[in-house]
């Protein structure tokens, strides 16, 4: 097993021309090899009459061949077999179902970025390349240096609210934190909120904000943490959203240990945000400046946009083993007929399409139609995408690096290749690029 496994991941085995290979992807020496060798004896355990009829029937043409290519060749039928077990991932290389433990990896506590830098574009920039497995070290500017004329971007114009209150309880004065999620009923102020802490915090109960100037009521209970209140304001809609934005405090993760500051305001918000109601920021779109954007547009290379509020539930941890069980919070998402026809136009012309952030990614895979392609769409969207998953639109992805065990580390996994993401990660925490929210990118293509 061990010399065909060598075989099978030989240098030499990238050359050979046979109808068998013409019907496979062709592995590279940066395949995933390990992954491949439990595959290929899964085949045998999952399905061995099948197997063992594929070798039979091949045995003749293995006797008109020079011994040397017999090992190869049985290699390769093996991951003939492999392939009605587990399906193809999009970037040519064979996945095991995932587990949440193999997404574990320790992530040392400095490297986890509390500030943003200085200069938005000049953040760090790590370029993994799909295809040879390159990894090269940039400077974020400098990503414009890998798209050409027609290319395209589609970036979240999400923009992020003030969605942490804090404010006290009626009667005791006990401090209470109000996270905002979703507005439910806009004229009646009705909203759905986190309160920490939960246990003080009882249906009836009225919650006082600022000086007094706004008062809410607990009026359901909706998980151990969850509540549903009503603001008790009578004046018009621009005072109200006026009143949270001035009581309301930016929304940092929780991952961030550090009160949010007044700087939090402009750097936990993209240039480009336009249409409000998320609780964080598309990361990936905060390495963008205004001449960055003009470098872009310069070069040809067009940007539109699609909005996804991303809600809490992107932070959320998965605790099931088996990723399958996981259900994702549903976040509300739009994608416009102008960015529909710029993506569908790239296909067309098999021109590079890059999703900037892993928001944008999921509100692409959740607009495709029957015959692949792009369409308008609105709604709600509790997509989770982990390996193996074959992408049907874009073809780069710009993301920062992302916490253990995360769904936005599976998607970019899944993206990548499990094998090639986790060996740049490793790089990362070598190299000591800075994670989250405030730090580095990568960018996948």
């Amino acid at each position: 097993k061990s010399r065909l496994s060598l075989m099978l991941f030989s240098r030499e085995s990238t050359t050979v021309n046979t109808a068998i290979m013409a019907k496979m992807p062709i592995v590279t020496p940066n395949s995933e090899r390990v992954v491949l060798s439990k595959l290929i004896l899964k085949a045998f355990q999952a399905k061995p009459k099948l197997s063992q009829i594929c070798l039979i029937k091949m045995t003749p043409f293995f006797i008109r061949l020079k011994n040397n290519f017999a090992p190869l060749l049985i290699a390769q039928i093996l991951y003939l077999c492999a392939s009605f077990v587990y399906p193809w991932h999009s970037s040519n290389t064979v996945i095991l179902r995932m587990k949440l433990s193999e997404f574990k990896f320790d992530l040392p506590p400095g490297l986890l970025a509390l500030y943003p830098t200085e200069n938005r574009d000049e953040s760090r920039l790590m370029v993994v390349h799909r295809e040879t497995g390159e990894i090269e070290h940039k400077t974020f500017k400098d990503v414009v240096d890998y798209f050409d004329d027609r290319d395209s971007f589609i970036i979240n114009d999400t923009k992020v609210f003030p969605a942490r209150l804090y404010g006290n309880k009626e009667k005791t004065g006990a401090k209470i934190e109000v996270f905002l999620l979703r507005e439910l009923n806009r004229e009646m102020h009705l909203w759905d909120v986190l309160v920490d802490p939960a246990r003080k915090i009882r249906v009836g109960n009225k919650l006082y904000f600022g000086d007094g100037e706004l008062v809410a009521e607990v009026i359901d209970n909706t998980t151990s943490r969850g509540r549903t209140i009503r603001f008790l304001y009578e004046g018009p809609d621009e005072e109200f959203d006026k009143l949270i934005d001035t009581l309301g405090e930016t929304p940092l993760p929780k991952y961030i240990k550090r009160k949010a500051e007044p700087e939090d305001r402009e750097r936990f918000q993209t240039i480009y945000a336009k249409h409000v109601g998320a609780v964080a920021a598309p990361t990936a779109g905060l390495h963008f400046t205004r001449q960055l954007m003009k470098r872009l547009e310069l070069k040809g290379i067009e940007v539109s946009p699609i909005t996804l509020h991303i809600g809490l539930g992107t932070f959320r941890p998965v605790d099931v083993e088996d990723l399958t069980k996981h259900k994702m919070d549903s976040e509300n998402f739009k994608v416009y007929p102008e960015t529909v026809d710029l993506v569908n136009q790239c296909l067309d012309d098999k021109k590079r399409i890059c999703a900037v952030g892993t928001t944008v990614m999921r509100a692409l895979e959740s607009s495709v139609s029957a015959n692949n392609r792009l369409k308008e769409n609105s709604g709600w969207t509790d997509k989770f995408i982990f390996p193996p998953y074959d992408f049907k639109i874009c073809n780069a992805l710009i993301s920062n690096f992302h916490m253990p065990e995360s769904t936005l580390l599976m998607m970019t996994c899944a993206f990548g290749g499990y094998e090639l993401i986790r060996e740049a990660y490793d790089i990362a925490i070598k190299e000591k690029y800075r994670f989250f929210s405030y730090g580095d990118a990568m960018l996948i293509v």
